[in-house]
């Protein structure tokens, strides 16, 4: 298979993404049959054995093309991450994804649209096909990102408005846009995208809190605030650059012999295959919770699930269940799993709502996430 073939396969995505109901829309069915996205991706990296490994044109040429043009995430840097180490740190999205956000943003002839995350530039550049180059805006922290994303485009004939900065500030100079989306993870909707937002415009973001828990929402922006609903589907995106990390150090010393304990009926051994529950319980708990699991040092397998705050507050929670429940050992001022048995309880009760349930409220003073209207049950993003 050779590189001529990418409309073939560019094709069979779009078929693919238009049965699995992840694009309607004519016009962006055409932007991905048009925009070749092996021009943006000349190289992805790959984890196997625990080791990162380089795929391009030259070195699996098949491999690499059916990639890139398969509905998965791709791997296109690599640096330093913020706990250490070496991991990803620039992605091309699933173009899945990228459908069902553009479907969400609900763009129409003559809009203005503010990207935030450049990336590859293959995001900008379907929305360039699709509205024009003068009407697309999209900026990135990562000044080599930004001029090579420059090149893929000029490379295919699209040349949309790209900058370096600091996306939480928005379009460098400011601006009015119709809409905004950020490919890319935010724990807060940044005041900068609601003043550069139209009355009336949308912004579209990935909310993460927590434990990197959280969802696309869809907000309109009205008067000095904005408001609306989280999308139904999942979306994983990296973290903003520069955005709130928990923090390395600080983290409480687990002992069991100087916890309580008591048993629970409440657990998942995968809280995000119940993802709404798990994001309702991350705004239950302090701000900077961390997820884990705790090993056997016999049988070096996972034996509990693990939660610990920087204020000092920890929970184990037992894989394995007896009759009276999975046993919870917990130390510190706040019970960080009544936290989850509480998000559980209201999850339940309210018939365990899917995302399109949950809404989103943003204004100066607080974010505030409610369930079926603004004036239902709320929690405040700690």
């Amino acid at each position: 298979m050779t590189v001529t073939a990418w409309p073939g396969l560019a094709d069979d995505l779009v078929h693919e993404l238009v049965e699995k109901g992840k694009v309607a829309a004519p016009e962006w069915q055409a932007a991905m049959r048009a925009v070749p996205r092996h021009e943006f991706v000349p190289k992805f990296y790959e984890q196997r054995d625990r080791q990162w490994h380089e795929v391009t044109a030259d070195s699996d040429p098949e491999r690499w093309l059916e990639r890139v043009y398969a509905n998965a995430p791709l791997v296109t840097q690599l640096g330093e991450l913020h706990h250490g180490g070496i991991g990803p740190t620039s992605s091309s999205s699933a173009p899945g994804l990228m459908a069902r956000m553009f479907e969400a943003l609900d763009v129409h002839d003559g809009d203005t649209v503010c990207e935030i995350g450049t990336g590859t530039g293959y995001n900008a550049a379907l929305l360039s096909h699709r509205l024009g180059d003068g009407k697309v805006f999209s900026v990135d922290l990562d000044g080599e990102l930004v001029e090579q994303a420059r090149k893929n485009l000029h490379r295919v004939g699209y040349a949309p408005h790209l900058a370096t900065a600091d996306g939480t500030a928005g379009w460098p100079g400011g601006g009015t846009f119709d809409r905004i989306i950020a490919t890319c993870a935010v724990n807060r909707i940044p005041t900068a995208w609601m003043e550069q937002t139209r009355e009336g415009g949308t912004i579209l973001a990935d909310l993460k809190v927590g434990t990197s828990t959280g969802n696309l929402v869809s907000l309109r922006r009205h008067g000095n605030g904005a408001e609306g609903w989280f999308v139904d589907g999942f979306s994983a995106f990296m973290l903003m650059r520069g955005e709130t990390h928990p923090p390395r150090s600080g983290y409480p010393k687990r002992d069991r012999q100087q916890a309580r304990h008591r048993y629970t009926s409440v657990m998942e051994k995968r809280p995000w295959e119940s993802p709404v529950w798990w994001f309702l319980a991350c705004l239950c708990m302090p701000s900077g919770v961390r997820f884990g699991y705790t090993l056997n040092l016999e049988t070096e397998q996972p034996e509990a699930v693990s939660l610990s705050c920087p204020d000092g507050s920890w929970c184990e929670v037992s894989l394995d269940s007896t009759r009276d429940g999975r046993k919870v050992w917990e130390a510190g001022p706040v019970s960080l799993w009544s936290a989850v048995e509480q998000a559980r309880d209201i999850w339940s009760a309210h018939g365990r709502p899917e995302w399109s349930r949950l809404g989103l409220t943003v204004t100066d003073r607080a974010h505030v996430v409610w369930v079926d209207r603004p004036t239902g049950p709320s929690w405040t993003l700690p």
